[in-house]
């Protein structure tokens, strides 16, 4: 079945499967010049990252650039990155700084965030069962996913920024400080809040945020 061998690594004839590159390897193979290399770094970042953009900035076309951006600075910068840290933290780290120097720019105006598809069926998945397949399951995560988005719109953007680095992409909050350059108390201060605004919204539209 096609997909199954991506999931499980590179498969050898025989049907022996390959371990799956750790981001340090790609990262060490590009650096001696392996495009294919940042390639799969790219495919392996490019939907977190826009994701993470796109709930900022509310305009799917602006984050495509600047996720386009991101990785272009990256590429550029690879060999500023320390091997001993995380990959994925310090990838963060590059898109966050370019979104707000786009947020920051004078006169910005920007369009409302309509829906994205799986990306709202992953961001559900925080809060929602996926266990059960039955169409009632599905209809009742879809309804969730959409109260989510109309919930995380309504968010300033580093508490939706937060929200997302944490119970989307799994960075602990030492890691969040290390993106967003805030002290690691304001980091949890901030979830805490923005927790507490997005149960808010969501219990207006009938559903409920528990801890």
């Amino acid at each position: 079945m096609a997909g199954i061998p991506d999931a499980l690594g590179e498969v050898r004839p025989g049907g022996a499967a390959l371990a799956v590159p750790s981001d340090a390897d790609l990262v060490a193979r590009a650096l001696a010049g392996s495009e294919r290399a940042f390639h799969d770094l790219v495919r392996r970042y490019e939907r977190p990252i826009f994701s993470l953009i796109v709930r900022m900035v509310h305009d799917s076309t602006v984050a495509e650039d600047i996720a386009q951006e991101t990785f272009l600075k990256a590429f550029r910068r690879l060999d500023t990155y320390d091997l001993t840290r995380k990959f994925s933290s310090w990838l963060f780290k590059i898109a966050h700084n370019a979104t707000l120097d786009h947020l920051r720019r004078p006169g910005l105006d920007t369009l409302p965030l309509e829906a994205h598809g799986d990306d709202e069926a992953d961001l559900a998945s925080v809060l929602a069962d996926e266990k059960s397949e039955s169409p009632e399951a599905g209809a009742g995560r879809y309804d969730l996913a959409r109260a989510l988005d109309r919930g995380l719109r309504g968010l300033r953007a580093d508490y939706s920024e937060v929200l997302l680095l944490r119970f989307r992409q799994g960075l602990s909050y030492q890691e969040i400080a290390e993106v967003t350059g805030q002290p690691l108390g304001t980091v949890k201060t901030n979830i805490h809040r923005a927790r507490k605004e997005l149960a808010a919204a969501l219990g207006g539209q009938g559903w409920h945020l528990t801890d």
